[in-house]
């Protein structure tokens, strides 16, 4: 089982507007308990100054035209009736911090609100946040629900509404909280115990982001003992904060369904954790468990359980006790075995337990036939681990210093001391004690893979881009390991080259994952290091390459066997040299299936293909004996000998020869056995075809290509920001689907050969341009080197060329080699097939620019949709858009109550972050696409969720629009005779209207 990379946990994120208002008031409090004021610079505290704060404060929570008396009670002077319109910047110089009942941050991120009270225009919804002026706070309340999470530091409103409207909040079923600020959030802790309605409550953290674009922590460390109050409360969310423990009040809570804690510090749960009796969700993800508790086996109702990214050890026997058991998540933590009472668990359908160290997976799990498990990065089947021995008193070494460093930071500097340097991206370099006598600047930077920068031999694949480290003549007293990042690779060897200025060679090579603490993706797994010990410095690159094993040759001969197939084996007989001469043998495995398709022969079968090479080449005296293994599926017994074929190859012509007549070639049960005097390539065919040397090198040469396809997508929010990708065909759709949020553009180009290292070229034509110069762009044209474990990416910005205007209708061209200036203006536009050069080409359109130099956007569109069915109920496409435009921030508990997932909505929620309108839409269409195939009565369904969500408002305009479609669905049928007159106590089938 394959899991999505998209962590199942509650994810909460949005970008607001933080600019700061100048309010400096700060929350105070008295001793009852009740908001303070303070007073003003002058010592003694503005009455009228009080008052007017206080009528701002009503007003934002009104926004009606009452007058000031009504409001407060209070007799109001001429000075405040003469003021109608305030705002915050205008107040803050003459009250100062008089008006402290309202934190600072609350005030200055609703600057957006409208703060005028004689607009009498109702108030104005916008589903695109931040909010403009035309919004006002009513939109965050409801009758039912208020969300203060949408503005940095708004729970500090809490407190201030509870005195000014505590009838409405009484009533309260729906409560988000950020957890960023301190002082409003303990003061809103106060109000919670009062809301005894609430059905749902987050209190979250990484709601916000500072200045450097890191998510704000929530400061959340406990939670009130009081709060066990909460008696109906179903949903709780606690994410992102900084709980230690279980706040014990969360025990009491008799109907909890839904507890999120993710990404807190929690070490271990309480013995008591059973008593949460109801509990069907339990998400524990990224914090520092070491254990569940035995207690966890009474949560009978619990059906998926979260405890992935801890630092678990063991599961209790308990866990067989979770008989609604349906999901169990349990990915990276250092699990060694699993107990047998999971056997017991019949209802689980899915067990996620890659990233553990797991060497044994128990047999119970195979008598739970609808199981899927995923148990990747596992030692299955390996010997446990012994461990490690403790170090002697000489080899203990003291830490020395790290440094991590920035993306924009190139330089640094090692003392004698030493030094463990933390390059971006995973790169690694460790400076022992002593290899410097003084203080030393140093410098790094990784350079683009072009050619000039990187040598591949032949089968060579490049991993890594080149890492240059400088001064290049600077020698280090004792050697300093460099450790580079590198791509996966699948059974070859992976090694570092240095490049010296004059030619490239292999360094020895130790392969190691990185610091736990310097993990190239945020969350993610330490990077994967090839690490090398040099004394000087250089340009240093990661290539994979078929294993080579080498050995040294003398007159008494030798024996050499692959360590990548040991069915390969070189027989050196004595007095075969007379001078010690170095061999080196790789073996390149060959898929059997590849080459039948590509030559056209389904009895096709092939050895593993030898590359031999010796240092100094020059003939042996005596024959060498070479063992390879048959062709898979053909024997000694069985052969027909006359499809036997033994070709050489000449690496540097590129070419094959049919050898079989003049070798000693025979063959064992097992084995072919030739005998050669000379090194070269040899590959052993066994095929019906003729004229066997011209289809090996054909073949030879597709089997180095890859299958590639060529991606050009814009930037959804700037149409001219291109990005140009080649990448092989079996990693493209995962990445068009990465990128589907943010860009768009023409599906991929069909399927192209290239070869590892292989240059190619960009050309934007038919009327587009790239629009500023680059070393890597000629006439017109970017050039690229594909690299198939690389990303072959660029971005660039386009242009119509001089004297095009309206919309633009251009093309991208791929080339291949040098460019193709000689080829006929008519090839260029009508591109009827491919040429020598020519590899494939993609349409791209430029809007037009309007009067204000900005491109002219089509409006966002979705596809035709209608819900329900014409004997339950029926609304169309145009029903559920006028439906999706009032829903507003009420869409997450309408989603709850349509039966969305939290992480499908934390999905929908991330992805349209910055527009609330295309989140409700999504959040609503998404949930009509899943009720084609749920039945009737989707209809009902639909007004069902709105009155579970306090929407009666919506849940009345649906079923005025269903009565309003069931009329003229009858009178169409009375019109065609297929139904007589109404009858009343029948019931009739419903249909939506767009009238």
């Amino acid at each position: 089982m394959e899991r999505s990379s998209e962590e199942e946990a509650a994810t909460d994120e949005e970008d607001e507007d933080q600019a700061a208002a100048g309010w400096t008031g700060t929350p105070g409090r008295s001793e009852e308990g009740t908001p303070a004021r303070k007073a003003p610079m002058g010592g003694v505290p503005d009455p009228s100054a009080d008052r007017l704060a206080l009528r701002l404060c009503r007003e934002l929570v009104y926004q009606d035209q009452e007058t000031p008396e009504r409001e407060t009670g209070l007799p109001v002077s001429q000075a405040e009736r003469d003021a109608p319109s305030v705002s915050p910047s205008s107040l803050v110089d003459t009250f100062g911090p008089s008006i402290s009942s309202l934190s600072s941050s609350y005030f200055s991120t609703h600057h957006h609100a409208s703060f005028s009270s004689s607009s009498s225009s109702p108030s104005v919804l916008s589903l695109t946040p931040p909010l403009p002026p035309s919004v006002e706070l009513p939109a965050l309340l409801t009758d039912t629900r208020l969300t203060l999470d949408v503005y940095k530091g708004g729970a500090a409103a809490l407190p201030l509404l509870w005195g000014s409207i505590t009838g409405q909040l009484r009533g309260l079923l729906y409560l988000r909280l950020g957890s960023e600020d301190k002082p409003g959030l303990d003061d809103a802790l106060d109000v919670l115990p009062h809301l005894t309605e609430l059905r749902s409550l987050a209190v979250r953290g990484h709601c916000f982001y500072d200045s450097q674009g890191d998510p704000l922590p929530g400061l959340l460390t406990t939670l009130p003992p009081s709060v066990s109050s909460l008696s109906h409360l179903v949903h709780l969310d606690l994410s992102f904060n900084q709980l230690t423990c279980l706040p014990s009040c969360l025990l009491s809570l008799p109907v909890l369904s839904s507890l999120l804690l993710c990404h807190n510090r929690l070490s271990d749960l309480p013995p008591g954790l059973g008593q949460l009796s109801s509990l069907t969700y339990l998400s524990l993800m990224g914090n520092e468990v070491v254990s569940l508790p035995w207690s966890l086996g009474q949560l009978k109702a619990l059906q998926t359980l979260d405890v992935s990214h801890n630092l678990l050890q063991r599961l209790p026997e308990e866990i067989g006790f979770l008989e609604k058991l349906v999901k169990l998540e349990l990915s990276h933590n250092k699990l060694k075995q699993l107990p047998e009472s999971m056997g017991s668990l019949l209802a689980l359908r899915e067990l996620v337990i890659y990233s553990n160290d797991l060497h044994l997976i128990p047999q119970c799990l195979n008598k739970l036939p609808l199981l899927k498990i995923d148990v990747r990065d596992n030692p299955l089947g390996q010997p446990p681990t012994p461990p490690p021995l403790s170090p002697t008193p000489d080899q203990a070494e003291t830490k020395i210093q790290e440094l991590h460093l920035g993306f924009n930071q190139h330089s640094f500097c090692v003392s004698p001391a030493g030094c463990h340097v933390f390059l971006p991206g995973g790169a690694e370099l460790l400076f022992p004690p002593g290899c410097l006598v003084t203080t030393t600047r140093l410098k790094w930077v990784e350079k683009r893979p072009e050619r000039k920068w990187v040598w591949l031999e032949e089968h060579d694949i490049l991993l890594s881009r080149p890492l240059e480290l400088r001064p290049h003549g600077i020698t280090f007293l004792k050697p300093v390991e460099v450790c580079v990042p590198y791509h996966r690779t699948k059974r070859r060897e992976v090694v570092v080259q240095r490049f010296d200025g004059q030619s490239w060679s292999s360094l020895p090579t130790v392969l190691r994952r990185g610091s736990e603490s310097h993990s190239s993706h945020p969350g993610g797994r330490p990077a994967r290091l090839a690490c090398c010990a040099v004394i000087q410095f250089s340009w240093f690159v990661v290539v994979s390459r078929p294993v080579k094993d080498s050995c040294s040759v003398t007159p008494a001969g030798a024996l050499l066997v692959s360590t990548a197939d040991p069915g390969v084996k070189l027989h050196f007989p004595p007095d075969s040299t007379v001078q010690a001469r170095t061999i080196t043998l790789q073996v390149l495995q060959v898929s059997v299936s590849e080459v039948q398709a590509l030559c056209g022969d389904p009895q096709a079968r092939v050895s593993p293909l030898l590359c031999l090479s010796q240092t100094p080449s020059i003939q042996f005296l005596q024959p060498i004996k070479v063992q390879v293994p048959l062709p898979l599926g053909v024997t000694g017994h069985t052969l027909d000998t006359s499809c036997l074929y033994l070709l050489h190859g000449d690496p540097t012509a590129q070419t094959w020869t049919d050898i079989t007549s003049q070798v000693s070639l025979y063959v064992t049960h097992l084995y072919a056995i030739f005998y050669i005097t000379h090194f070269s390539w040899y590959w052993l065919w066994y095929t019906t075809q003729r004229c066997v040397s011209g289809v090996v090198r054909k073949v030879y040469q597709r089997l180095k290509q890859f299958k590639v396809q060529f991606l050009v997508l814009q930037r959804k929010t700037d149409p001219s920001q291109v990005m140009l990708q080649c990448l092989p065909a079996n990693r493209v759709d995962g990445r068009v689907q990465s990128l589907s949020e943010q860009y768009d553009g023409p599906q991929p180009s069909d399927l192209c050969d290239l070869l590892e290292g292989e240059q190619f070229f960009a050309g934007f034509e038919r009327g587009l341009d790239i629009s500023t110069e680059r070393p890597d762009c000629v006439e017109g044209r970017l050039c690229f080197v594909f690299y198939s474990s690389l990303k072959n990416l660029k971005e660039v910005y386009i242009c119509p060329d001089l004297g095009q205007k309206g919309p633009v209708r251009g093309q991208v061209s791929f080339y291949r080699g040098e460019f193709p200036s000689n080829l006929p203006e008519e090839v260029a536009k009508k591109r009827k097939g491919p040429d020598s050069q020519w590899l494939a080409t993609l349409p791209l359109r430029l809007p037009a620019l309007n009067s204000e130099n900005n491109f002219i956007m089509e409006a966002l569109q979705y596809p035709p949709l209608n819900l329900g069915d014409p004997e339950s109920g029926y609304l169309t496409e145009a029903n559920l858009l006028s439906i999706s435009l009032q829903i507003a921030q009420d869409w997450r508990v309408i989603g709850i109550n349509l039966g969305l997932s939290y992480q499908e909505l934390d999905r929908i929620q991330y992805k349209y972050r910055d527009d609330l309108g295309a989140l409700v839409l999504d959040m609503l269409f998404h949930w009509a696409r899943g009720q084609r195939n749920a039945g009737p009565g989707a209809a009902s369904r639909l007004v069902a969720a709105m009155t579970e969500s306090g929407r009666r408002d919506l849940a009345d305009e649906i079923e005025d629009i269903v009565s309003l479609g069931r009329r003229k669905y009858s009178e169409s049928l009375r019109r065609v005779g297929l139904e007589e007159p109404h009858n009343p106590g029948v019931d009739e089938p419903m249909l939506g209207t767009d009238g």
